[in-house]
């Protein structure tokens, strides 16, 4: 008869039932969902309460959130959207991150918070697509030339985590240069399938077929999807590469095969709904269980890492993006800047890496997650501050030049500019 315990997966289940609904009752805050995963997951694990304890059950499930979670992070990059004079600026601006993190890991790393400067440089870099996207959304400003920058400064510097992760934090024995070569091999594999798949895509025949048995209890579509995700998991696991990055890829493929939605307008919902309601909270309040909160308050020097951590974020991500300042205005740069910053799901999913090879001690873990947790908090709300006054009108990015858009400029009316009185 088996000994394993459900116990914890059902407390962190009711968890992930109570979070959204504790975040949307906190009006004025406008808490994303995932701080109070994590916050009551603190609550609930060994640090406050020990109702819960990590088991297999929750590690299986939490894993496979993870992948889920960078899976859908994969489906939201969309480069056929974005030009080639879009991407300089966003990718300028994330090697100055990259510079700049660099400072700050050496720094740590000379008084001892870090083990590996390069691991907290390509951290303190990251930033959160999912979080970001939301926000402009919400305020108006996806489609605005100023929206269009910040999500491809914010797509660089996720991609950029995942693959630099990948790369020199994998466990090839070949160190990096096996890493090297054993991306090139992942990425060729992933070109052959996402060709296959395009081509396949294209088959009237099979998408008739697919048709037919996507909305029965076959859910074809989304078979094929988790199919997929699986796949190139199992691969970067295979070659020595970490599995979020395989994950990742795996939805990027499918955003490039699947462009016709239209036989299919609920297919992206029902991997939402597979992910959001059920893998990815298991993964996020697991990671509040795991945090290591005695750790942080045993001495002032741990704590203080939390501020230091959060400071070093709006510099290393929030700094480079003056370089938008000539196309989006100072103000748009400005919160440019502050939404770069925004950093939760990557620097858990980091912090997490960073324990298992042993790149960082658990009280520098904690201190990451608590800073990409106020993050979340502030910075967006400090980006709407800066947005709430403005008049810009939201626009297709190809519909506007590329002096206007930003906040410092005049809005428009039928795509002719509004010439400010006095």
């Amino acid at each position: 008869m088996s000994t394993t315990s459900f116990n914890g997966l059902l407390t962190i289940s009711v968890i992930a039932v109570v979070a959204p609904v504790l975040a949307a009752s906190v009006r004025r805050l406008k808490l994303p969902s995932v701080v109070v995963e994590i916050v009551t997951g603190i609550i609930a694990g060994p640090s406050v309460l020990a109702w819960v304890k990590i088991n297999q059950p929750i590690t299986v499930t939490a894993l496979l959130g993870l992948a889920f979670l960078l899976f859908l992070a994969g489906l939201e990059i969309d480069l056929r959207a974005t030009t080639p004079g879009q991407l300089r600026a966003p990718l300028a601006g994330y090697a100055g991150s990259l510079l700049l993190g660099s400072v700050a890991g050496v720094a740590f790393h000379a008084v001892g918070w870090v083990r590996n400067p390069l691991f907290l440089a390509i951290t303190l870099a990251s930033t959160s697509l999912g979080l970001v996207v939301p926000v402009l959304t919400d305020a108006g400003q996806s489609r605005t030339v100023f929206g269009q920058l910040t999500i491809a400064g914010a797509t660089a510097g996720e991609f950029g985590a995942i693959t630099l992760l990948s790369l020199f934090f994998s466990a090839t024995k070949g160190g990096t240069a096996g890493n090297v070569i054993a991306f090139g091999i992942f990425g060729v594999v992933g070109a052959v399938v996402g060709a296959t798949l395009g081509r396949a895509d294209r088959n009237l025949r099979l998408d008739a077929f697919l048709t037919r048995l996507q909305d029965t209890t076959a859910e074809i579509r989304v078979r094929i999807a988790v199919a997929l995700l699986i796949s190139f998991v199992a691969l970067a696991a295979k070659v020595g590469l970490q599995i979020i990055l395989g994950a990742f890829l795996a939805g990027a493929v499918l955003n490039l095969v699947d462009r016709d939605t239209a036989s299919h307008p609920v297919f992206r919902a029902k991997l939402d709904a597979l992910g959001y309601g059920f893998l990815i909270p298991v993964f996020f309040v697991s990671s509040g269980v795991e945090f290591d909160l005695g750790a942080l308050t045993r001495s002032p020097s741990a704590l203080a890492r939390i501020p230091l951590f959060l400071l070093s974020l709006l510099i290393v991500r929030g700094a480079p993006a003056a370089l938008y300042a000539r196309t989006a205005g100072r103000r748009g740069a400005v919160a440019a800047g502050l939404l770069q910053a925004t950093s939760l799901p990557v620097i858990v999913t980091a912090a997490s890496i960073g324990l298992t090879i042993h790149a960082i001690a658990p009280v520098t873990a904690s201190a990451l997650v608590a800073a990409g947790l106020l993050s979340v908090l502030v910075f967006p709300v400090a980006a709407l501050s800066v947005m709430r006054n403005d008049r810009i009108k939201p626009a297709a990015p190809h519909a506007a030049p590329p002096d206007r858009g930003g906040f410092d400029a005049p809005p428009a009316v039928d795509g002719q500019p509004v010439q400010k009185e006095g």
